[in-house]
């Protein structure tokens, strides 16, 4: 693949994945959460759910998103092999984002259509249950295979590194739009109105068609680059121990991260917080803080970076769960900004490991071996981070929730849960081995 250079041109790169992110983030955030009433206020009720009633039976479903969500997770690991291994005269990322892609879209629609709008029915909860398994299956195909490129479309770590966190930027500006913004339409418009005004976005990963220049990966270059086997590709990441030890440290934070993200909807209606407030406190700063963080990381190393986003992430939640007692009034408002505040030092960096490190670590594979397998480090990756939000996301949150009726406080204990699960990977972080706890550190080059 013909390397990018320029600043502009990495930078515009990092701006494809953004659109298809969006409408992940719809899916996780919204679109799940609007087939069930339990957890929000009444007042918001005719907005952030598609029939104002029930339409999955909520034990049933809290059991097809794990399912989705451990789907999501494990067919990583073929899809991978697949756009790993894919040989054709236009390369073999270009026709695996495009195969991907189509069907992507066409799930995010159908999970618009309300087959049974009676009520909670058997029919409801498989129907959606399916769809978005099919909705995660093809965004694994298409985001891994885009992550893949950041191995391959760059040159060196520091480029990777500029990569990842341009990124972040993005990641912090569908964030916006998806936490601002969309809540914003959502006081007067109904989720289905608001998701279609979303769906145009995925429009951006039409970019790397445009960026990504491979040869013909047949004949001279297919033998050049063989094709690995699932298992042989499978074996290499897997033999890869500091990789795999990053992966359960790497787990315990999306898990805290995910089921904040997921429940976030339900939150901040039953808390009583302004969630517009409280997320432009938590974004809009992220761009400032990845300097920050950047500074941390060439001076100190990854480790020392790493635990430092993660302790000012425990205390964002932590102040969170303590201001949602106050009675309503200026203070409460002034001191949840603070802690929005507060967790954006940690945010903008927690989503930057998740690129730069997996494609690091392949980097290193393809250096030392000379196998070119990127896209199975970001599945095996996706695997752990599929279970851990299958876990927060679906049987966590829906224990939270509750069902149609219920006056449950049990939402209000999401921020200090996401605390506990966040301090769980910082302690494991101190297993991780020397050379990734330098990773970044300017005094190794």
């Amino acid at each position: 693949m013909k390397k990018i250079t320029g600043t502009g041109k990495i930078i515009l790169y990092a701006a494809s994945g953004m659109g298809i992110n969006m409408l992940n983030l719809m899916m996780g955030s919204y679109l799940c959460s609007a087939l069930l009433v339990g957890g929000f206020a009444a007042k918001d009720v005719p907005f952030q759910t598609f029939a104002q009633r029930d339409l999955v039976i909520a034990g049933v479903w809290a059991v097809f998103a794990l399912i989705a969500k451990i789907v999501d997770g494990v067919i990583d690991i073929p899809m991978a092999a697949f756009t790993d291994g894919l040989r054709t005269r236009f390369g073999r990322r270009r026709p695996a984002l495009l195969i991907g892609l189509i069907p992507l879209v066409l799930a995010y629609a159908a999970f618009l259509i309300i087959p049974d709008p009676s009520g909670a029915t058997l029919v409801n909860t498989v129907y959606y249950g399916v769809i978005l398994c099919v909705f995660y299956s093809f965004y694994t195909l298409t985001m891994v295979n885009y992550y893949a490129t950041f191995t391959e479309i760059v040159e060196t770590e520091h480029e990777r590194n500029l990569l990842s966190n341009a990124k972040s930027v993005f990641d912090i500006v569908y964030f916006i739009l998806g936490y601002v913004v969309v809540r914003m339409l959502l006081n007067g418009l109904n989720i289905t109105k608001v998701a279609l005004i979303v769906l145009p976005l995925a429009m951006t990963m039409l970019i790397p068609l445009f960026m990504i220049q491979e040869p013909d990966m047949r004949g001279e270059t297919a033998e050049k680059l063989p094709r690995l086997s699932l298992t042989k590709s499978l074996a290499y990441t897997f033999k890869d121990k500091p990789f795999i030890l990053w992966m359960c440290v790497y787990a315990f934070m999306t898990l805290g991260v995910q089921l904040f993200l997921g429940g976030i909807n339900e939150y901040f209606s039953h808390v009583g917080m302004s969630m517009i407030f409280v997320m432009v406190a938590a974004f809009a700063p992220v761009p400032l803080t990845l300097l920050l963080y950047d500074k941390i990381l060439r001076k100190r190393g990854f480790g020392f970076a790493y635990r430092y986003i993660l302790v000012a992430y425990i205390v964002g939640m932590m102040s969170m769960f303590a201001v949602s007692y106050l009675p309503q009034g200026m203070m409460k408002t002034v001191l949840s900004i603070v802690a929005g505040l507060v967790s954006s030092f940690a945010i903008g960096a927690m989503f930057a490991v998740a690129y730069s490190l997996p494609s690091q670590f392949a980097a290193e594979e393809e250096k030392k071996n000379g196998v070119s397998h990127a896209a199975m480090y970001f599945a095996v990756q996706g695997l752990f981070a599929g279970v851990a939000t299958g876990i927060g996301a679906g049987v966590v949150l829906t224990a939270l929730k509750g069902t149609e009726g219920q006056n449950s406080d049990a939402i209000r204990y999401l921020t200090p849960i996401c605390a506990a699960a966040i301090l769980v990977s910082f302690l494991l972080s101190w297993l991780l081995p020397r050379k990734v706890l330098d990773m970044g550190r300017e005094e190794n080059k």
